[in-house]
């Protein structure tokens, strides 16, 4: 599959029983993802009040009643997602507790478990990709379940998780299973725009992404894909002419050729806003737009800013957010 997804970083039960549908219907994505934090916050809404006592009431604890709940959600998910489940769309991912990250059994124990539950095969076991992931993902692709690999920022990271899924996968190529591989690309831009000269700024997220998707790409495994993740605008991003970042600008700066990018529903509607005003074609892959991208990692690592280190920064600092809105969620349970 050569062409671009937009998949929906969203999910919260009024939204599934309303909307959700109709964006499908419309072509306006064709998969979704999840995480903690997006749990997180919907399971604030008043649509989970009541099974919320329910299930608090039969004596489950916390963690229980949030698989309970966020399992029910990703299973209807998957069922209104069916029809688009061809040529690796289709899907939506659950991720595993973040605090078992560096226990390899019990991770691969309940990616098994979720999967299991939700009983669907339109669903991806998110996974980070750390050490310790890389041999969760291979154990659980081995089993033909299909995997996101989150929290990457490096091309380094990126072909770790090749490697993972090409182990896993040895011997089964022509089975059903998909990999997506999540670069994470606004965080870039977050973390150091305030500290570089006007012509630097908004670029880094971007250039890192593109060197991604090109080192996944050289691999050439069609059941494998680059998904741009962290693609929302921070209010007071700027551009290189200090103009406001446009709400779709991590997704029209990265819509290549058998990618995905999965965006916020704010910044998916921008994005089809844009679309009424302007046909936005698919960016070619080039020597140019990767020679390009080095160039501006160049530039900023000459004013001191070391992109391995800050990879690193941005890794940890993803996982520790993962793991604090899973806490703080349990803990309203």
């Amino acid at each position: 599959m050569k062409s671009f997804s937009l998949w929906c970083d969203f999910i919260e039960r009024e939204f599934l029983e309303n909307e959700f549908e109709k964006y499908i219907k419309s072509g306006h994505f064709n998969g979704a993802t999840s995480n903690p934090a997006i749990f997180a916050n919907a399971l604030k809404s008043k649509a989970y009040s009541n099974d919320i006592s329910r299930l608090k009431a039969s004596k489950m604890q916390a963690k229980e009643i949030y698989e309970n709940l966020a399992c029910a959600d990703i299973k209807k998910a998957a069922h209104l997602l069916k029809d688009e489940y061809k040529n690796g769309n289709g899907y939506i991912s659950i991720e595993i507790d973040p605090f078992l990250s560096q226990n390899i059994g019990a991770s691969i124990d309940e990616g098994r478990r979720l999967y299991k539950m939700i009983n669907m095969p339109n669903v991806m076991i998110k996974v980070p990709a750390n050490k310790e992931g890389y041999e969760i993902m291979s154990e659980l692709s081995k089993e033909d379940i299909s995997i996101n690999a989150t929290l990457v920022f490096s091309k380094e990271q990126a072909l770790e998780c090749i490697q993972a899924f090409q182990a896993g996968r040895k011997g089964k190529e022509d089975k059903p299973w998909h990999g997506v591989i999540s670069v994470f690309v606004s965080r870039f831009d977050r973390a150091i725009d305030a500290s570089l000269d006007s012509h630097l700024k908004g670029k880094l997220g971007v250039a890192n992404a593109l060197l991604c998707y090109e080192a996944i790409e050289a691999a050439k495994i069609e059941s494998i894909r680059t998904l741009f993740a962290s693609t929302g605008v921070k209010a007071g991003s700027v551009d290189a002419h200090n103009k406001p970042l446009s709400n779709d600008y991590y997704i029209k700066s990265l819509k290549l050729p058998h990618s995905i990018n999965t965006a916020p529903l704010e910044t998916i509607n921008a994005y089809l806003s844009s679309l009424d005003n302007s046909s936005i074609g698919l960016i070619q892959p080039s020597d140019a737009l990767f020679d390009n991208a080095r160039q501006v990692i160049k530039d900023i690592a000459s004013k001191g800013i070391d992109l391995d280190t800050l990879s690193l920064k941005l890794m940890d600092e993803g996982m520790e957010a993962f793991k604090k809105s899973f806490e703080e969620m349990l803990k309203t349970l």
